[in-house]
């Protein structure tokens, strides 16, 4: 393993490669992808310089799936246009599994639970002061996913859960917004947490203690830390796991 650094403030792990792919761990606070022009270093910039190689050879730097900026963990990367479409198909036809552990408030009174529940931005249903915030409702698109709990703790501050989280489906926010729906929203998420007046708060003030009191974490405590992917195109599954980060580690 090695890792990578290229105007980002947390190094890239790379977890795994092969000849046309490879496996990076993302740190927390680090955007995938540039939303605006001028916008600060993302993940997509630093494989660009890794792999200006590559690029400068007929190759390309493709990532298969994104995670919010916020969550760590794994991502797949392809290096060439070919690779890119193998992965792409596997992903539309479910066949690359994806797993997160996310430490979450109290503890459910169950060991393992599926959530079948359609999700859309809440905005275009009703009224949200968070455009980004998502939504169950019966007109959203499908989303299922597969819970399951690790171990329950606790502080001084108050009880939590260590949770796997399968999900079948892809959708923004999906895990985060299933598990609020069951009571037990993410450690950290300001959106779907305890009070979305927390990220309101945030974008005005920034971090802030009141804010560490209320969520512990400056961010929501999720992780990408398995993945299954057909590596070679030869139907035999390839599993990758990303290391506990250090934050969540010492939560």
């Amino acid at each position: 393993m090695a890792g990578v650094k290229n105007a980002i403030a947390t190094p890239i792990l790379i977890v795994a490669e092969g000849g046309d792919w490879l496996v990076v761990s993302k740190p927390a606070h680090l955007l995938v992808h540039p939303t605006r022009p001028g916008g600060p270093v993302t993940l997509l910039d630093a494989l660009r310089g890794l792999l200006a190689y590559e690029a400068a050879n007929g190759g390309q730097v493709s990532l298969i799936h994104r995670l919010d900026r916020e969550t760590s963990g794994l991502l797949l990367v392809a290096k060439t246009a070919a690779a890119a479409r193998r992965f792409s198909l596997d992903m539309m036809r479910g066949q690359i599994g994806k797993e997160y552990l996310a430490l979450v408030w109290g503890w459910p009174d169950w060991d393992a639970r599926t959530v079948d529940a359609p999700l859309l931005r809440q905005g275009e249903k009703g009224a949200s002061a968070i455009w980004l915030r998502r939504a169950i409702h019966p007109e959203g698109a499908p989303a299922r996913t597969q819970f399951e709990v690790v171990r329950r703790c606790e502080r001084t501050e108050g009880r939590y859960s260590l949770v796997r989280a399968r999900p079948e489906t892809g959708r923004l926010h999906q895990i985060r917004v299933h598990l609020a729906s069951l009571g037990h929203p993410v450690v950290g998420d300001k959106i779907y947490g305890p009070d979305e007046g927390c990220y309101l708060r945030f974008i005005e003030t920034g971090w802030t203690p009141e804010l560490a009191r209320v969520l512990w974490l400056d961010r929501h405590a999720l992780h990408a830390w398995r993945l299954t992917f057909d590596a070679d195109g030869t139907g035999g599954p390839r599993t990758v796991e990303a290391p506990w980060p250090e934050d969540l580690a010492g939560l």
